[in-house]
């Protein structure tokens, strides 16, 4: 699960279209170093078309392919877990990049805990089962990042 990067606040401009600020940018590209540096390399990365979630998910890897899911944007967690559930079953390494509250709120609802979600932030979830058969309270929060915190 990664929330988007520290995104600005255009007067006028559509919420979708708000793009992230210089340290956005910056957090985005460390959350990535961060999620290599734990041996870790995503199969596939579902991301809101919000630009602000695009720009996050493309610094972050850019070499992984990225699926645009409209329904991300404004999600409840019950609707987020619905779209990783239909992640093929052959992946072995699934990012969510998305909004809050939806987000830290599925997190929370997979691990438990009482954990932040500022923007930037990362949280690696390891799970037993399935893609198809994921469901609350049976994923282990694995390590959290939080580009404030570090």
């Amino acid at each position: 699960m990664l929330r988007h990067a520290k995104a600005a606040q255009v007067p006028g401009l559509a919420d979708r279209e708000r793009p992230l600020t210089g340290r956005g940018e910056r957090d985005a590209e460390r959350a990535g170093e961060e999620i290599r540096a734990a041996g870790l390399a995503p199969d596939l990365v579902l991301c809101s078309p919000a630009l602000r979630t695009r720009r996050t998910a493309e610094i972050a890897f850019p070499a992984t392919e990225i699926s645009y899911e409209g329904d991300i944007y404004q999600a409840y967690p019950d609707e987020l877990l619905e779209l990783v559930r239909r992640s093929d079953p052959e992946l072995g390494t699934v990012v969510l990049c998305g909004h809050n509250p939806g987000v830290h709120e599925l997190a929370l609802g997979l691990t438990g805990g009482d954990y932040t979600f500022r923007p930037g932030t990362f949280a690696v979830i390891g799970v037993e089962s399935g893609w198809e058969e994921l469901s609350p309270g049976e994923g282990r929060l694995v390590t959290r990042w939080d580009p404030k915190e570090s």
